[in-house]
């Protein structure tokens, strides 16, 4: 059996556990206010603005998250998404809006959650789309 088809073989097994639909009845899937949601998107806007960017903003803490809405997949189609929204306190004074959207199963090889998000105004090479688009 060659690595390549062990890691087919294991996907395949770990699919037929973790099915999209399954994805919201608990698990891993975490909601709009979870701590590490929220602590997560803090990191990742310090790491990028810090690396790449360069411009010394940093999120302080992240005001009224909640959920603006939900996409629930089946077996058959679509991936499980939380469309999520809040305001971002920033360190220079500001407060900008952020949206963040989580995907059930759609993180490293599948096997974990994933979460993009997006602070208006802060997306200089329109990695989300106009106006954070891609997350709302």
């Amino acid at each position: 059996m060659t690595i390549k088809s062990l890691f087919l073989a294991l996907g395949l097994v770990i699919a037929g556990f973790a099915t999209p639909a399954s994805a919201f009845s608990g698990g891993s899937f975490p909601s709009c206010d979870a701590p590490q949601v929220l602590d997560y998107i803090q990191k990742r806007f310090d790491w990028t603005d810090r690396v790449l960017l360069q411009r010394g903003l940093a999120i302080e803490h992240i005001e009224r998250p909640h959920l603006n809405r939900s996409t629930y997949g089946n077996e058959y189609w679509s991936i499980p998404r939380l469309y999520c929204h809040g305001t971002a306190h920033m360190n220079d004074g500001h407060k900008r809006k952020i949206w963040w959207l989580i995907e059930g199963g759609q993180g490293f090889a599948g096997l974990r959650d994933n979460l993009e998000f997006c602070v208006a105004g802060l997306d200089p090479l329109k990695v989300h789309g106009a106006w954070c688009r891609s997350v709302r």
